[in-house]
């Protein structure tokens, strides 16, 4: 079996898309069956800028930026086509070779010009304007972070996204919300995983001379609600709360954030790790009571969610999208966007050690059940297979540009 694996982003970029396409394509590169070789699989993407050697024992081949006819000539060679994301060439090109073709969705892009379903400029969850046929209220969406023309480009480039996507032998989603969102032909749900491994936090024990804190650890973008989370250090600080906020991680918004924390007065309670990662960021973790999620966008699913859930720790989030499906029982919820909210579910962290390994617990249990690694794995092998064993189908007939309304209710997210 060849795959071709396809991933705009790679490293040295860093996030939820690439973690997951790694582990994804280790495994897969790796995996044996007892009628079969090993798989060969060659990933390509656009964003590597040096030989693959910078990334040291991957299972696999990386061709960074490849010429067309070097994407031709890998797309026909392939016999399975999985793309990160629905990538509009190589999309293209694995259609006209009549490939079997699997998208792994981690974003809304298949049916959101943006791919986030964020409406702005009020940043209010997007009802869909683009599936129920809106195409002005897009194209105004786009408008408010980019130029007029670039707008309509990318929403008519979303006409021919959204065709190809109901074409493909497979549409994999990261959870069942996502699936829901997106209303792709061919879908399944496949989670996110993570290493099970993991080595299990024990809860944060608060040291005399140290005061508590709750770490957040992600891109400092606006969609991931840092803001609520300083909102949130605010109400705290009003009420002499003895307990901390940890910033970890870094991105476009950091100046920003850190002149909002400096005028609010909050440097004594809100600081910034920057990006941490192995033992550094092992280190911050354990020393938190909680990790804060407090995303005021849709998350398909919250691999850092996963990631804290695998270690036990308990983890507070927006109830919100796929983060909340993630979830589950197993952490503290509140309102996308509310601080106040936020601010209370910190102190009900701080004042409850024994509900914190309570949860934690339950956590861990329910990632071990869901969000493996290996589950991952061999649920994606298994749909190549099923996949092989299906006789190329017709080709379609989706409807490029009018499609059924979508219904749903547009809940402001702060």
């Amino acid at each position: 079996m060849k795959i071709l694996v396809y991933s705009h982003d790679w490293a040295p970029s860093i996030g939820g898309t690439q973690t997951v396409t790694m582990s994804l394509a280790r495994g897969i590169a790796a995996s044996t069956r007892e009628s079969d070789d090993a798989p060969e699989l060659t990933l390509v993407t656009q964003t590597l800028a040096g030989p693959s050697q910078k990334i040291p024992d991957l299972p696999f081949s990386v061709v960074p930026r490849p010429p067309l006819k070097e994407l031709v000539r890998l797309v026909r060679s392939a016999d399975i086509i999985h793309l990160a994301g629905p990538a509009l060439l190589p999309m293209l090109t694995a259609k006209f070779f009549r490939k079997k073709i699997v998208v792994h969705h981690h974003n809304y892009q298949a049916v959101c010009p943006s791919g986030t379903l964020v409406h702005n400029p009020d940043r209010s969850i997007c009802s869909n304007h683009f599936l129920n046929g809106d195409v002005a209220e897009c194209v105004r969406c786009q408008a408010a972070e980019i130029s007029w023309l670039g707008a309509i480009r990318k929403t008519l480039l979303a006409y021919p996204r959204l065709w190809l996507n109901r074409q493909v032998s497979a549409n994999v989603t990261v959870s069942d919300h996502a699936k829901k969102r997106l209303a792709l032909p061919a879908s399944r749900t496949i989670y996110n995983g993570t290493p099970s491994d993991a080595a299990e936090i024990p809860p944060a024990i608060s040291r005399s001379n140290a005061r508590p804190y709750v770490a957040f650890i992600g891109r400092l973008v606006p969609d991931k609600g840092i803001g609520v989370l300083i909102g949130a250090a605010m109400k705290l600080a009003e009420q002499d709360c003895e307990v901390d906020i940890k910033i970890i991680g870094d991105g476009p918004e950091r100046h920003a954030l850190e002149g909002l924390v400096r005028f609010l007065e909050l440097r004594r309670h809100v600081s910034f790790a920057g990006f941490l990662e192995g033992e550094e960021l092992a280190r911050a973790v354990s020393g938190a009571i909680a990790v804060v999620i407090p995303s005021i966008c849709e998350e398909t699913a919250g691999l850092a969610a996963i990631e804290q859930m695998m270690r036990g720790k308990l983890v507070i989030a927006s109830d919100i999208g796929g983060l909340s499906e993630v979830i589950g029982s197993t952490g503290l919820k509140f309102a996308p966007g509310d601080a106040v909210a936020l601010a209370q579910r910190v102190r009900e962290a701080l004042e409850g050690p024994e509900m914190r390994v309570r949860m934690g617990a339950a956590a861990r249990e329910r990632a071990l059940a869901m969000f493996t690694e290996q589950r991952m794995i061999a649920e994606h092998a298994k749909l190549y297979e099923e996949i092989l064993s299906v006789p190329k189908r017709a080709e379609g007939t989706a409807r490029l540009i009018r499609v059924p309304r979508v219904p749903f209710r547009n809940i402001r997210a702060g």
